[in-house]
């Protein structure tokens, strides 16, 4: 039989493959419904009988497909179309992915067969419906089509998906609109908690759980709160959640509330939030203020906490109120008079006040006399010296002085102090205190370039000029000689009581050494000399008694043609002395210039001892012939050589 439906097949056109299909199904048909007693060979006879015509080996342009067996005509392609329309109308369409509901039909003891109105029924897997055991056949659930047809041609269904989906999908519309979500809290996670909304697992960061920092996360597992949507990321499904952004939307209307009923002037009672540098945060019953550090108190306050602490209530007035940034400047002093509308009697000028330093600047200090008044010292009022005082090095913060109150200004709130006017001005008797070439013992108080400032006693003092400091040596800075904060011995040499100054000095204590020098160190002496330093013009040398001379460059030279180098000892020639200038310049080079020089001296006058000699020898022998002989005028030209050539040596060595 196979093989006839085989020829019958390929016995046909191409066109009439639909055809074929159907005859081959009328076929199967038939052979299904033949009796089961009948042999095969019937079956066979039954089907060549009924159904199978020997047809020729030609084309089948005649042939007509649409009748069948039972010589009726079958349906039209258009027929075949609308009734296969209808057919497939009577089923839903469905896509994957899809949520659909569907009614529940059957359940196993392993699976749950569902009826989404499609041309089969979906199996889900018990374990799905664990959240809710109760389910009973003709429930409806919500499903998502997975698979129209899986590997083995089942519908694929799955309620878990279905769920995933519908619960983000309720999250974006959380997110979009705002609405609040209720969540528990599943577990703790680095960094904050998992949330569930709706079977969708959120995440909730630490700081945003409360609008006080939270360390202990264990106390929120397992509790049931109301949350807001804060941040999705669609493309991993993952979402952020805080309870924080509902408190803080709370706070914010309680504050549009209290501020809108605020005045300035008005007087409230808070509670101190938090303590800063700057000031405090009060807390005015759900909504904080700020109490700036200059309103704390009339007196200056160095931080808060000295005042103020944590829990702390009290009273405070509203200063000033922003609607829009939603800021409210509070005050505390406000609520006690100034204190400068109130002094005391015995605050007056010429009155003795003591105050602790509060404040430091470079002009003065600002001394507190009550809590709110301060007075200024300036600087110039510290000491009856002239000599610049830096206020810095005079005061500390937090030390107390007594002052004079020189000027009092109660409408601009404004007083002068002086602490020099404690006592009297010493510069009104300097003469007798102080006379001329008289000596004193002082402090070296500062050091500047040209000179020293020697304090004598507090306001009294004078300056010593940098020639002033040795009668011998010569200092390029005042700090080669002494320190600040050394003793030091003075003579007044000037007075001037206008200005408050003295001249000063120190080498006058002892006579001046020059004298004596002039015939230690005369002109041409050599002494033995150590440089000590030097430079491109020349080189300073330390001479004896500590004298220092000077010896210019080309005066240093060697006599092996070298230089003379620091800290070298060598012999050095005076070759200027001058008393007036306190000044002496030496020469090494002249010393041994001097030494070759004085070797050829030697040598000239040794040939001229003897060119003399030989001529009186000569005058002698003249003077003894009287009638010369040929053997004189032998030893006469014999002499005249001699003389000759020590004539022309002694031109030689000169």
């Amino acid at each position: 039989m196979e093989q006839e439906q085989n020829n019958l097949e390929t016995a046909g056109t191409p066109a009439s493959e639909s055809v074929q299909t159907t005859a081959a199904a009328e076929v199967t048909a038939t052979v299904a419904e033949a009796p089961a007693s009948k042999s095969s060979s019937e079956t066979e006879q039954h089907f060549k009988k009924h159904y199978y015509q020997e047809v020729p080996a030609t084309a089948h342009d005649d042939f007509d497909w649409s009748v069948d067996k039972r010589n009726v005509a079958t349906y039209s392609a258009d027929d075949r179309t609308k009734y296969s329309q209808v057919y497939d109308n009577t089923f839903r369409a469905i896509s994957e992915n899809e949520l659909m509901s569907g009614n529940i039909v059957g359940i196993t003891k392993t699976d749950v067969i569902i009826n989404i109105g499609f041309k089969s029924d979906g199996l889900i897997s018990l374990n799905e419906f664990r959240d809710n055991p109760g389910i009973r056949i003709g429930d409806m659930v919500e499903v998502m089509v997975v698979e129209k047809e899986d590997k083995g041609g089942h519908l694929h269904l799955s309620r878990k998906m279905a769920r995933a989906a519908r619960s983000w999908q309720q999250i974006v519309d959380f997110y979009k609109t705002g609405e609040v979500v209720t969540g528990t809290i599943t577990s703790k996670t680095k960094g904050g908690l998992i949330v569930d909304v709706h079977g969708l697992e959120t995440f909730l960061p630490g700081s945003q759980i409360d609008v006080k920092p939270v360390t202990d996360y264990d106390q929120y597992v397992g509790k049931t709160m109301d949350f807001k949507v804060v941040k999705i990321n669609e493309t991993i499904r993952n979402a952020v959640v805080s309870h924080k952004a509902l408190i803080e939307s709370d706070i914010e209307q309680q504050r549009s509330v209290i501020i809108g009923q605020l005045e300035k002037g008005q007087v409230l009672e808070g509670t101190v939030k938090n303590v800063t540098d700057f000031g405090a945060f009060i807390d005015l019953g759900g909504v904080d203020g700020l109490l700036y550090i200059t309103d704390i108190s009339w007196g200056r306050v160095t931080h808060p906490s000295e005042v103020l602490h944590n829990s702390q209530k009290l009273n405070v007035v509203v200063l000033d109120f922003d609607d829009e940034k939603k800021r409210i400047s509070l005050g505390l002093k406000q609520l006690t008079p100034h204190p400068w509308d109130n002094l005391p009697e015995t605050i007056g000028e010429g009155a003795k006040v003591k105050g602790k330093v509060v404040n430091i600047e470079d002009y003065g200090a600002f001394l507190e006399i009550l809590p709110g008044v301060e007075g200024l010292v300036h600087v110039s009022e510290i000491t009856w010296s002239s000599q610049p005082i830096n206020a810095k090095e005079f005061f500390k913060l937090g030390e107390e002085h007594e002052a004079i109150i020189v000027t009092l200004d109660k409408d601009e709130r404004k007083m002068s102090l002086s602490i020099k006017q404690l006592s009297a001005d010493p510069w009104e008797s300097i003469e007798t205190r102080y006379p001329i070439d008289s000596r004193h013992p002082g402090v070296v108080k500062n050091i500047t370039p040209y000179g020293v400032f020697v304090e004598l006693e507090t306001g009294i003092g004078g300056m010593i000029h940098i020639s002033d400091l040795s009668w011998i040596k010569r200092f390029n800075h005042p700090s080669e000689f002494t320190k600040a904060g050394e003793k030091i011995d003075v003579i007044i040499m000037g007075i001037d009581k206008e200005n408050r100054k003295l001249s000063l000095g120190h080498k006058q204590l002892e006579e001046d050494p020059w004298n004596a020098f002039e015939s230690v160190f005369p002109i041409g002496s050599t002494h033995d000399g150590l440089v000590t330093r030097k430079d491109d013009k020349g080189a300073s040398v330390q001479l004896q008694y500590g004298l220092e001379a000077y010896a210019p460059l080309r005066h240093l030279r060697k006599e092996n043609g070298g230089n003379v180098e620091v800290e070298e000892t060598l012999p050095f020639m005076i070759i200027e002395f001058d008393r007036n200038d306190k000044r002496i310049l030496v020469s090494h080079s002249k010393v041994w210039e001097q030494v070759k020089n004085e070797e050829k001296e030697a040598v000239r006058r040794e040939n001229e001892s003897e060119n003399e000699k030989t001529k009186k020898a000569v005058k002698n022998i003249q003077s003894k012939v009287e009638k010369p002989t040929l053997g004189d005028l032998g030893a006469l030209a014999s002499i005249k050589d001699k003389l000759k050539k020590a004539e022309e040596e002694g031109g030689e060595q000169n």
